[in-house]
């Protein structure tokens, strides 16, 4: 009985989707390019991620960005209804760097049936905006064939499909990929870029490169870890989460200075991840708090600045210096950290530090990373939730002394300091 009704809420539930597509188009007015969904314009203020669509809503965005098939896509998609909340559909293709060989014509023709199938099942779901085709093919690849086949996966898209743009993704920007667009693959309708550091170069990289077509910011955030400064022993230093929220703000507005081309952009990651660190790209803790980041997008996506908004961090200092100051220490020695957190709201912050060793497990292209395990008893449990916080540890070796200070209300603000710990001189 029980199967027997969950089967009829799955056929009504096809029922009412079938026929529902919206239709999203493209249009060009001299020169300056709009997205129109149902004849009505639509500026992508999304996010990359398949998590918390209400809090996505409730903050002004509109359209999330997905990278490929799951067990979870058609629940997602329902959700994305419910919640009317428009969906660049991603379908992943194999990519060289991860051992496909896109000379072997049999796999190759495999990926285009592939992408034939997917846009036959999802086509007339009215929360379709775009098919973004592949992920970055063209990171760490020596052979060009791919794009030939991209340009046979767009035309088989629009045979299949005359409602829904086609959108395929790079890592950053590069005037040989535009070339090979403008060349051999006439039906890509949207260029996507990955980019982080350079976002307010785009515009004017796209003339200069020969790009006419209009683009999107697929993904972007804080500076990657392959943009900045690294330590003697090569850790990647990252931002705080107000510095983070600095460029956030300034990558926002370097966006929305080009809307004659750019149809807008997806913010990295709406979720959380290991990637170097636990706390590089995701806009959640991992215990789903937020930071300073977020009041950015809240106020860029709905004009409005949230009502209870973030702390922020200043002055992280490790035995008197900043995270630049290549700090080795010898085992067992006594270090000591301090803070400065202010909350604009006044509340009363909680101070949680841990010492977590280097990621050993470090990769490209986002590929899942395992996270290293934080070092216990450490500190003084007193010290635990003070500004000011005393500690040693015993085994060589390279970490990061995490701050997390959070204000009770969902909020938190986070910094991590590179140390290396040397054999004892003693």
């Amino acid at each position: 009985m029980v199967k027997r009704i969950l089967l009829t809420a799955l056929s009504l539930i096809m029922v009412l989707t079938v026929g529902l597509a919206r239709k999203v188009e493209v249009v060009n007015s001299n020169g300056s390019y709009q997205l129109l969904v149902d004849g009505k314009p639509f500026y992508i203020k999304g996010a990359g991620g398949e998590q918390r669509l209400n809090t996505l809503k409730e903050y002004g965005g509109n359209s999330i960005r997905t990278w490929g098939i799951s067990p979870q896509t058609d629940e997602l998609m329902e959700l994305a209804k419910e919640k009317d909340i428009m969906v660049t559909f991603g379908i992943w293709l194999g990519q060289e760097r991860q051992g496909f060989d896109w000379t072997n014509k049999e796999a190759a023709e495999g990926q285009v049936e592939m992408c034939r199938q997917v846009v036959r099942k999802y086509k007339d779901h009215p929360q379709v905006l775009i098919w973004g085709v592949g992920n970055e093919l063209d990171l760490d690849y020596t052979n060009p064939i791919c794009w030939k086949y991209l340009e046979k996966i767009c035309q088989v898209i629009h045979e299949e499909d005359p409602n829904h743009p086609v959108m395929t993704v790079t890592a950053g920007l590069d005037p040989a990929e535009i070339k090979q667009f403008n060349m051999n693959v006439p039906s890509l309708d949207i260029l996507g870029i990955n980019t982080y550091g350079n976002i307010s170069y785009i515009p004017d990289a796209m003339k200069m490169y020969g790009w006419k077509k209009p683009y999107i910011v697929a993904e972007w955030g804080p500076y990657g870890w392959w943009e900045v400064a690294k330590t003697e022993w090569g850790a990647s230093i990252e931002e705080t989460s107000s510095e983070k929220a600095a460029t956030y703000g300034a990558s926002w507005n370097a966006i929305n200075t080009s809307r004659n081309q750019c149809l807008g952009s997806y913010v990295f990651l709406w979720g959380h991840k290991q990637e170097h660190t636990s706390t590089w790209f995701g806009m959640f803790t991992k215990e789903g708090e937020e930071t300073e980041v977020m009041d950015i997008m809240i106020e860029g996506w709905s004009g409005t600045a949230p009502s209870n908004k973030a702390p922020s961090i200043a002055n992280f200092k490790l035995n008197g210096k900043d995270k630049f100051g290549m700090l080795e220490i010898p085992a067992s020695s006594a270090m000591n950290a301090s803070v400065t957190i202010k909350d604009p709201d006044n509340d009363k912050i909680e101070y949680h530090w841990k010492v977590i060793p280097e990621s050993t497990d470090k990769r490209t292209g986002g590929d899942a990373e395992r996270a290293p395990k934080e070092i216990k008893k450490v500190f003084k449990k007193d010290d635990l939730y003070k500004d000011q916080v005393q500690f040693k540890v015993d085994k060589p070796g390279d970490y990061r002394l995490f701050l997390f200070a959070k204000d009770g209300n969902g909020n938190v603000a986070t910094g991590n300091i590179p140390f290396k710990i040397t054999e004892s001189t003693n």
